[in-house]
């Protein structure tokens, strides 16, 4: 990595996040919540949804933008044996995300399988965390999420669908879960931001203008987008030769789910923007279901037989000049592996993101190492 990144350790990243989230109004017990899936992303070597969207996406939305409560109202609007619907309120989407799930496995525990939907919820960081909560419970966990409008349907070149995952997860015999935690674009919004942090391009053919040319710079991307002038390409890419429209078609999938359960606002009503411009709430919407692998077959051999599926893959023929094969969650773990004793690393613009959360909030009990000369 550059000469200009910092590693700043978990526990102590952690902990300020808390005390940023605590300053801006969030309860103990949320705040702790949302640092920990935030810091579960930088863990996992996520860096698009970790520490770098603590001030952006969090911070700014309840100071600046006044556009999402710190305190989280969860009202379960309907609660029906296996299945029930949840209104956030504009609360703490980690907040709302997580009951939500914990709300899905107690169902799973006596029915088999439990479904939740959220509505009026706001951005919930990275999906896997809530697939993951089911793994540990001994089950399949399965999770989606609309926002705000990137992609653009086949043939098109407005943005229309946000980059709307789809996330499974399964628990294995081995140290690490599988969880395909991606969106539906090629590349996510989130990327991007990082690459317009570091200075970096995207490469051609992500990213679409409103006249179907290619857009690379990162910043005008994110510009761009915020207007419908950009759009990103859905997995499978542009046109239906590699097939785009299997990924427009997953997009839309989520973008239902999300949406029409619970009967929240989609699409173009996610845009985060009123007629005049003025920045409003997103209300974003979510589903999680939790199965209980036990309903099935005895979850140890549920465990082996998914673990087996793994280790054949990873040991099949491999492209000339490969030097292995992967399964979804082995690169995370790998990632766990290489920073557990390292930390976050934290690049010049989010060092500077970190410090001015930390001055505006007073948090001086705070001294990071770039801060040498600081007394």
């Amino acid at each position: 990595m550059s000469d200009d990144i910092f590693w700043v350790p978990f526990e102590t990243m952690e902990q300020f996040a808390v005390d940023v989230f605590r300053g801006v109004g969030v309860p103990d017990d949320d705040a702790r919540i949302c640092a920990d899936v935030i810091l579960a992303a930088d863990k996992r070597g996520i860096d698009s949804h970790g520490v770098g969207r603590l001030k952006s996406i969090y911070y700014d939305r309840i100071v600046k933008d006044k556009i999402q409560h710190p305190v989280t109202q969860f009202e379960v609007v309907s609660d029906r044996m296996a299945t029930a619907v949840v209104d956030g309120h504009l609360g703490m989407g980690m907040v709302v995300a997580r009951r939500c799930m914990q709300l899905a496995i107690e169902k799973a525990r006596a029915y088999g399988l439990g479904m939740v939907v959220a509505r009026n919820s706001t951005h919930f960081g990275i999906a896997a965390y809530y697939s993951m909560m089911a793994c540990d419970a001994g089950m399949i966990g399965i999770t989606g999420t609309n926002a705000r409008p990137s992609i653009a349907p086949t043939f098109g070149v407005e943005n229309m669908l946000g980059t709307n995952p789809l996330v499974f997860g399964f628990p294995t015999d081995e140290p690490f879960p599988f969880v395909n935690d991606y969106a539906t674009s090629i590349i996510q919004r989130g990327k991007i931001e990082q690459y317009a942090r570091e200075g970096k391009e995207c490469t051609p053919g992500l990213v679409v203008n409103d006249r179907g040319g290619t857009m690379t710079n990162s910043a005008e991307i994110l510009e761009a987008l915020v207007h419908s002038r950009a759009a990103l390409t859905p997995i499978g890419g542009i046109g239906e030769e590699t097939g785009g429209y299997k990924g427009y078609g997953f997009a839309t999938v989520v973008e239902i789910m999300s949406a029409a359960l619970q009967q929240g606002v989609f699409m173009k009503q996610l845009l985060g923007l009123d007629e005049q411009g003025r920045k409003i709430p997103y209300r974003i919407g979510h589903f999680f279901i939790a199965i209980d692998i036990g309903f099935f077959t005895p979850l140890d051999a549920f465990k082996k037989t998914a673990g087996d599926i793994l280790r054949q893959l990873r040991a099949s023929k491999k492209t000339p000049g490969a030097e292995r094969i992967y399964t979804c969650g082995e690169k995370e773990h790998l990632a766990w592996l290489e920073r557990k004793d390292k930390g976050v690393p934290l690049n010049r613009e989010l060092q500077k993101q970190v410090t001015a959360m930390r001055d505006e909030l007073k948090l001086m009990q705070y001294r990071f190492p770039w801060e040498g000369g600081r007394g």
